[in-house]
């Protein structure tokens, strides 16, 4: 009998409605600890929905959501509890803050805060960030410092709406390269949203596509279909070192 894969997430018949209108239905799906996910959807798809319910920032209308096999907790008021090794880069709660940029990054990381202010805020418009308040920051600010937050907090699940759409190329690349690293050196497990794949099917393992809130395809991503060649061809390179015959022809070449 074949070992059930663990699964972080689990979503079985979820609806999310907004008054009469259905922004998500999805009959079933499973994220992997480990594992990196992009989900690519147009406007209205549904993607920051499924992001803000699996965050814990928003619930579901009808349906299960589990992560590590248990349902997110309420308080007295029945306000979900978001799990603290949950990152959500997209938290709504943050831009409502009234407290200043430096403040906030001193209150979470504490003696790091001067490390981080010379890795991320030492230049350009990044150093002027660092006395802004979090209520007045730009959508594109808040995007960028919540790349940054992401990155420095070690999370064990990293959720990331609208992935690169407030990045030129090379702010793309060196985030890509540190979540990579993430993913490969901790083990983080990553979903990230966008528009199009351009970006995630760069790195993503799997890529989940949504429209008109439903799940229209699941495909692998350029990363697991280069481990998968590169696999063969060892495997290849293995099998024709193990051959006799080949071994054979060899050393009459030479």
């Amino acid at each position: 009998m074949r070992n059930k894969k663990r699964t972080i997430f689990q979503v079985e018949n979820l609806e999310k409605s907004y008054n009469r209108y259905s922004a998500l239905k999805v009959g079933k799906l499973e994220i992997h600890p480990g594992t990196i996910y992009g989900i690519v959807g147009t406007v209205g798809s549904g993607k920051t929905s499924l992001l803000n319910i699996l965050a814990g920032y928003d619930k579901q209308t009808s349906g299960k959501v589990l992560y590590d096999d248990c349902a997110y907790k309420t308080n007295w008021r029945g306000k979900i509890i978001p799990h603290k090794d949950v990152f959500y880069l997209n938290n709504p709660e943050l831009r409502s803050l009234n407290q200043t940029v430096s403040n906030y990054i001193g209150h979470v990381f504490g003696n790091k805060k001067n490390v981080i202010k010379n890795r991320y805020f030492r230049s350009g418009s990044f150093e002027n960030i660092w006395s802004q308040k979090l209520n007045k920051i730009s959508q594109g600010e808040s995007h960028w410092l919540g790349m940054v937050l992401s990155c420095e907090s070690d999370p064990r699940v990293l959720l990331i709406d609208d992935y690169g759409i407030y990045f030129n190329t090379n702010m793309e690349q060196d985030f890509r390269n540190q979540i990579i690293k993430m993913n490969r050196t901790l083990g983080t497990t990553l979903i990230l949203s966008s528009p199009t794949d351009i970006y995630l099917n760069k790195f993503a393992s799997v890529l989940i596509y949504l429209d008109n809130g439903h799940i229209s395809k699941i495909r692998s991503g350029s990363s697991r279909k280069n481990q998968f060649n590169k696999k063969n061809q060892q495997k290849n390179k293995s099998q024709n070192n193990n051959n006799p015959n080949r071994r054979s022809r060899r050393s009459r070449r030479n």
